[in-house]
């Protein structure tokens, strides 16, 4: 990947296109952790892609990107979800069929939702993304103690549902 940035960063569009399709997925799941409808993914998304092409000459390191790209997005999630001023309600989020995306992915999606807002984000970050609780707080810019209770708060509270159920 240190490759591709390094061609990006000499404005080379196919390179480009190359590195945000290989984090489309990232992008996507961790978009889906602030918003539950599909137009506001997309907004946060094409935004993302087009601050980052215009702002990836200025990468200092290369090895960095996908942590450079999930803060662009994340910042770009919170000014939409500021401007829109609404959250979404567990019926408005698409629907999946668990054959074409598979049960581990709905599962855990689902999981995510029973999450309050301020731990579904890090537990996307941790678990989907396979973050440090070190690289999300300074991705989130919390200390990495307020990453780690929010994690044992949300497994706690995980478990405690999964137990009623």
């Amino acid at each position: 990947m240190r490759t591709l940035v390094k061609q990006a960063q000499h404005r080379n569009p196919e390179a480009f296109i190359r590195l945000m399709e290989e984090n489309r997925q990232a992008m996507q799941r961790v978009a889906f952790g602030f918003f539950r409808n599909e137009e506001d993914v997309a907004d946060a998304i094409q935004d993302t892609i087009l601050d980052a092409w215009e702002g990836i000459g200025g990468l200092k390191k290369p090895d960095y990107f996908k942590t450079w790209l999930i803060r662009i997005l994340i910042n770009n999630c919170n000014k939409i979800f500021n401007h829109n001023k609404k959250s979404c309600s567990a019926s408005e989020l698409p629907e999946i069929e668990k054959e074409e995306a598979g049960n581990s992915y709905v599962e855990f999606r689902e999981l995510l939702l029973a999450l309050p807002a301020e731990s579904r984000l890090i537990f996307q970050l941790y678990y989907g993304e396979q973050y440090t609780t070190r690289e999300i707080s300074d991705i989130l810019h919390m200390k990495e103690s307020t990453v780690k209770s929010r994690l044992h708060r949300g497994k706690e509270l995980l478990r405690t549902q999964l137990q009623d159920a």
